[in-house]
């Protein structure tokens, strides 16, 4: 964003489960004008620090994603806009003039709903701006979060998550208290949240640009919205201050010696009976509502066993006496889903596209599924997907004379490959024939180039052992062996 040198540079315990009380811990000292986290300058001089703004704009850029209300890329466009006004912008900022622009309101489908999901995308110079000071509050806050929250932080994540869970059920506490708080990110009260930025951060010029951020409004369809409430889903700034603010309840469960993880809004509390759990979703719910000024969704809010909990796409279960990983049959028919999508028989795609899309997909679910200890259910979908590939190649031949010549080509013989060509059957029921598992066997796809979930599966599992195996070594200096 700025110049360097000549060149341009880049923009529960058992005494949980009866609520004992515990001293509370004092309050953070704040983060003022004159006692900051690392150097001399005000909060705001930190966040418009040419560094600073310069690894915000990485950041964006890198990130992508579609432009806000002015129709502005976050490329090579957006850097020259800042390179000629970022002056102005920041003058701006320190006067407290900076007016950010509204964002725009885009809707995307909820999972397993008719609803959607709504978001509020950022003009690219207001996104590069909440990046900076994302960067900064990051650095005061996150080392303060408690240890039980994963969501949106540096070198924690889903995985990371559920182990921990994990970890809790396989020291008894297996009945869990599944939290829905209703449209959080839409319904954050804007005084609540200043308030408890304000316990840390005693900058006002800090706190009053994020309150301009949040009272930029949203244009939907066209239309102006004032914003009175909520923070939208689609800027930098939103996952951090959803942290500030939930670090309130996170805080509240520690104090009840409560053993829970949380993830953004996805709050999983854990207790060894099922009345303990019932008593704790009560108070809990009195906690939020009362202190927070959210609203529990109580129709989907639920206490149950760990067996019916669906956590960040996984289910669980027991298995002599230890917890283990399964993907959660939501999950699984969202997977069929997006693969039926990607393999359609009308699908004006070529071979080669299918085949990049499909692999790159199946990859990417994997990659995050690999905990799940379901060979046997990967075993069946890898039969499933090849049976879509086969009833891909059928209806694409088209013709019985080029059916019969490509049946041929792969091996088949001609009283077989005459009567596969010159079937009336449909192309799901003729993909299931012997015929066509002969002629497209799973040898022939997987030398066409189609991966299968199996072999991925073990892929990465193989890579993730080693890497925890590598880490271990670099922390304890002992050398370990692969056991699995």
């Amino acid at each position: 964003m700025d110049r360097q040198q000549g060149k341009p540079g880049p923009l529960q315990g058992n005494s949980a489960e009866h609520e004992r009380p515990v001293e509370r811990e004092s309050k953070p000292e704040p983060i003022t004008k004159d006692n900051n986290i690392s150097t001399e300058e005000s909060l705001l001089e930190q966040i418009l620090d040419r560094n600073n703004l310069n690894d915000a704009f990485r950041r964006v850029r890198d990130n992508g994603g579609a432009p806000g209300i002015d129709g502005m890329n976050v490329d090579e466009e957006l850097l020259e806009y800042l390179k000629e006004n970022k002056d102005l912008f920041i003058e701006q900022i320190r006067n407290r003039k900076y007016k950010p622009s509204p964002v725009r309101r885009v809707y995307i489908p909820k999972d397993f709903s008719i609803e959607k999901r709504p978001l509020g995308i950022p003009t690219g110079t207001d996104r590069v701006f909440q990046q900076a000071i994302a960067n900064i509050l990051e650095e005061i806050y996150d080392p303060t979060f408690s240890d039980n929250s994963f969501g949106f932080r540096p070198n924690r994540g889903t995985h990371k998550a559920l182990w921990r869970i994990q970890k809790f059920v396989d020291q008894g506490f297996k009945y869990a208290v599944c939290l829905d708080i209703e449209k959080f990110f839409d319904t954050v009260n804007h005084s609540k949240l200043i308030q408890v930025l304000s316990e840390q951060v005693d900058d006002g010029d800090v706190i009053s640009l994020i309150h301009k951020f949040l009272k930029a409004g949203v244009v939907d369809k066209g239309n102006f919205v004032k914003s009175t409430q909520g923070m939208p889903q689609g800027g930098p700034l939103s996952p951090i201050l959803s942290n500030i603010l939930l670090d309130k309840l996170d805080k509240e469960l520690e104090r009840r010696g409560h053993k829970f993880v949380r993830y953004a809004d996805d709050c999983l509390i854990l207790c060894k009976s099922r009345n303990a759990a019932l008593r704790t979703m009560q108070s809990i719910i009195k906690f939020i509502e009362k202190k927070l000024h959210l609203k529990v969704n109580k129709d989907k809010s639920k206490v149950c066993h760990i067996n019916d909990v669906k956590y960040l796409g996984y289910g669980f279960y027991i298995y002599d006496g230890k917890c283990k990983f399964r993907v959660h049959p939501k999950s699984v028919k969202k997977f069929k889903d997006k693969v039926r999508q990607l393999t359609k028989r009308n699908s004006a795609l070529s071979y080669e596209q299918t085949q990049k899309s499909l692999n790159k997909f199946i990859k990417g679910w994997m990659g995050y599924f690999y905990l799940a200890n379901n060979i046997s259910l990967f075993t069946k979908l890898d039969a499933w997907i090849r049976r879509r590939i086969r009833q891909l190649f059928w209806k694409r031949w088209k013709r019985p004379r080029t059916k019969y010549g490509n049946l041929r080509k792969l091996g088949l013989k001609h009283g077989d490959a005459v009567r596969l060509a010159t079937s009336r059957k449909g192309y799901w029921c003729l993909s299931k024939t012997p015929q066509m598992h002969r002629a497209l066997d799973n040898l022939t796809l997987v030398d066409i180039g189609f991966t299968n979930l199996l072999s991925t599966y073990e892929s990465v599992r193989d890579n993730a052992r080693k890497k925890i195996k590598k880490l271990l070594e670099a922390k304890t200096g002992k050398r370990f062996k692969l056991v699995c």
